[in-house]
C-alpha cells in the first residue's frame, strides 16, 4: 500500500473543465501504470483512463475526445484533464497505481457537474 495524493475536484458547470492531479511515491512512479477510475452513486467503479510507464494511454469510450490522461515523471504526478464536462461525469474520481503485482488507490476526489 502506498499513499496517493489527489487534488483538483470540485463543482463545475456543464461544458466546463477541471484538471485532476495525483502524486505517487517516486520510488515506484517511473515503473508504474497510473490510472483514473470513477464511481457514481449507485453504480460500479469504472475505468476512465490509464497511462503506462512508457506513456501509452487508454481512454474509456465515454470520455474519448474530452478527457486526456498524462504524466510528469519529474514530478511523480499523473493528470486527468477533463473538458466539455457533462452532468453524467459527476462521480468520485479515484487515482490508481499498479506496479508488478501490486495496486493501490487514492482516497477519491468529488467531481460534480451541474448548473
Amino acid at each position: 500500500q502506498v499513499q496517493l495524493v489527489e487534488s483538483g475536484g470540485g463543482l463545475v458547470q456543464p461544458g466546463g473543465s477541471l484538471r485532476l492531479s495525483c502524486a505517487a511515491p517516486g520510488s515506484i512512479f517511473s515503473i508504474a501504470t497510473m490510472g483514473w477510475y470513477r464511481q457514481a452513486p449507485g453504480k460500479q467503479r469504472e475505468l476512465v483512463a490509464t497511462i503506462t510507464s512508457g506513456s501509452s494511454t487508454n481512454h474509456a469510450d465515454s470520455v474519448k475526445g474530452r478527457f486526456t490522461i498524462s504524466r510528469d515523471n519529474a514530478k511523480n504526478t499523473v493528470y486527468l484533464q477533463m473538458n466539455s464536462l457533462k452532468p453524467e461525469d459527476t462521480a468520485v474520481y479515484y487515482c490508481n497505481v499498479q506496479w508488478f503485482s501490486n495496486t493501490s488507490w487514492g482516497q477519491g476526489t468529488q467531481v460534480t457537474v451541474s448548473s
